[in-house]
């Protein structure tokens, strides 16, 4: 299949409310949307696959779904570092931040995916630090045996409860997933991610106030999780 071929699919898709409000939120960006929402894209990125070079490609494109695209079907095997940070200096409108680092995530299951988390929580950078927690929320959801060891998650635990403080509603966003995913992994971490989830939110992230607040303690102080985890 090829860029063209991704492309025409898409516009086959495409719904004039979603073209006006992209315009009307972004105006001055240099993609255009043709007005598909995330839930169709991903069902039809199953529909294709997987495919590293196709990926590339479609990542070089100016409408915006089709860097969406690029995104889910990349070869998280073929993904190298280089690529990772060539791709975290180019996300801004829409989604591509949410489904580079997060959405079931390719680059979530890159070989070095853990030690970029830890290396871009890290950073002087909002966009990194925001895509670090993504990739940690992601982590989180792994049953592998190369999954990241509960130390490690504390690690990022204690990382967010020290810099909590300085984060804007974007990185506390990711924040709040990360919490979410790492509380649910086990006792031990349930108890050190509620207590910061109690302490970051409810985060109110949407200024017109249509959507509510993201409560991450909802999704970790409930019955089915605690018993689940024996507290």
């Amino acid at each position: 299949m090829t860029v063209d071929d991704v492309i025409a699919l898409i516009e086959q898709r495409s719904d004039p409310r979603g073209i006006a409000h992209w315009q009307k939120r972004y105006p001055d960006s240099a993609l255009r949307s043709v007005g598909v929402g995330l839930t169709q894209l991903r069902k039809l990125a199953k529909e294709i696959g997987r495919d590293h070079a196709l990926a590339r490609q479609l990542w070089q494109s100016d409408v915006y779904e089709a860097r969406v695209m690029g995104l889910l079907v990349d070869e998280p095997a073929a993904i190298t570092r280089d690529q990772a940070e060539e791709q975290v200096e180019a996300l801004g409108e829409g989604q591509l931040a949410h489904v580079f680092s997060s959405c079931d995530a390719a680059l979530a299951k890159a070989p070095f995916a853990q030690e970029l988390a830890d290396d871009w929580v890290k950073s002087d950078d909002p966009m990194r630090r925001r895509c670090g927690y993504g990739l940690v929320y992601e982590l989180s959801k792994s049953k592998k045996k190369t999954a990241p060891s509960d130390e490690d998650f504390e690690a990022w635990l204690a990382r967010i409860d020290a810099t909590r403080g300085d984060a804007d509603v974007d990185e506390l966003m990711a924040m709040g997933t990360a919490l979410m995913g790492v509380g649910k992994r086990s006792a031990r971490l349930w108890a050190e991610a509620l207590r910061l989830a109690r302490a970051i939110s409810p985060i109110d992230w949407d200024p017109t106030g249509a959507c509510e607040p993201f409560d991450v303690v909802k999704h970790l102080d409930n019955d089915r999780l605690r018993a689940k985890l024996g507290v």
